[in-house]
């Protein structure tokens, strides 16, 4: 089917934040001039836009396929189903939503720097890449 002006218009989205977010994450020289500190939070923030983008164009895919999800967590179920997630990243979308929740109740760096050896993980951008790689393709 076709995708809508606002699905296109949502994956853009998407597409400029996941591309910030993966330039963070794969580039090493950062890591030269760039403190920890402004690392982490430059990380968690790139993080937080690209899961809110990603997953408002699930919900904006999955409305142009007569299905409603309106949270994350119903979006990322309905992509299991779909095929868009793969089995074996299931859980870790999961666990995307309860770091995205933290995001907002971090008021000390040791939780940030947890926060952020998650969200840097090969596991994390992967399961990201796999559903920006799929939502490409419509």
């Amino acid at each position: 089917m076709a995708q809508s002006e606002k699905f296109k218009r949502t994956f853009e989205k998407f597409e400029k934040a996941f591309n910030k977010y993966k330039e963070i994450i794969t580039s090493q020289e950062l890591f030269s001039f760039l403190s920890q500190d402004l690392i982490v939070e430059v990380l968690i923030k790139r993080f937080e836009y690209t899961f809110e983008s990603m997953w408002q164009t699930l919900k904006e895919y999955f409305r142009t396929e007569g299905i409603d999800c309106s949270t994350p967590l119903k979006c990322f179920k309905e992509a299991f189903k779909a095929g868009i997630i793969e089995d074996n990243q299931q859980e870790i979308f999961i666990d995307m939503i309860e770091k995205r929740n933290q995001i907002v109740h971090i008021y000390d760096s040791k939780r940030a720097l947890a926060v952020y050896e998650f969200i840097k993980s090969d596991n994390v951008f992967q399961a990201i890449q796999t559903i920006y790689n799929k939502l490409k393709q419509f």
